[in-house]
């Protein structure tokens, strides 16, 4: 199985998600700013990296977890779903493919903080206010990678397309 988590930058919440998901982070609490900034790739990732998969580890279970920045193209997900599609058909390929879509869990500090830190590279103000956007939704997030996993197993399909717009 491959799990993709996707949202606008492709560097916060995502980033967050695929630790969750590799329990590279605790899951019984409100995190810390070291934890926050520990995590790979969070608020590391710039534009150039827009569109890229990028390969987080192996999930205990041996899945492969990615995450992919697609700003607001709304035609990211549907485009590698195609893909996916195309190479399960033309090459036999029979690995599930979970895209989850962390957008719903982002708070406006970490939108701004985002803004701030990636957009204008002014960490100064951008940082400490992705840390306490990041605080903020780090519960949302280990539940939506909750959800995620088991969407990944309730669901028969072979590709798995989940807004989570409900996390709201």
């Amino acid at each position: 199985m491959i799990f993709i988590y996707n949202d606008y930058g492709g560097t916060h919440t995502t980033s967050l998600a695929a630790a969750y998901h590799l329990k590279k982070i605790p899951t019984d609490k409100v995190l810390s700013k070291e934890e926050i900034m520990n995590v790979d790739y969070f608020n590391k990732l710039t534009k150039h990296d827009l569109g890229k998969l990028i390969f987080h580890g192996l999930d205990e279970d041996r899945n492969a977890v990615y995450t992919i920045g697609r700003k607001n193209n709304k035609y990211v997900v549907p485009a590698l779903q195609t893909f996916i599609e195309l190479i399960q058909k033309k090459n036999s390929f029979n690995e599930k493919i979970i895209i989850s879509n962390t957008s719903p869990t982002v708070p406006l500090a970490m939108s701004i903080g985002g803004f701030f830190s990636r957009g204008l590279h002014i960490d100064f103000i951008g940082v400490p206010l992705l840390i306490v956007g990041a605080k903020q939704c780090c519960n949302r997030i280990n539940r939506l990678v909750e959800q995620t996993k088991k969407a990944s197993i309730s669901r028969n399909s072979k590709i798995i397309v989940l807004e989570n717009k409900s996390l709201n």
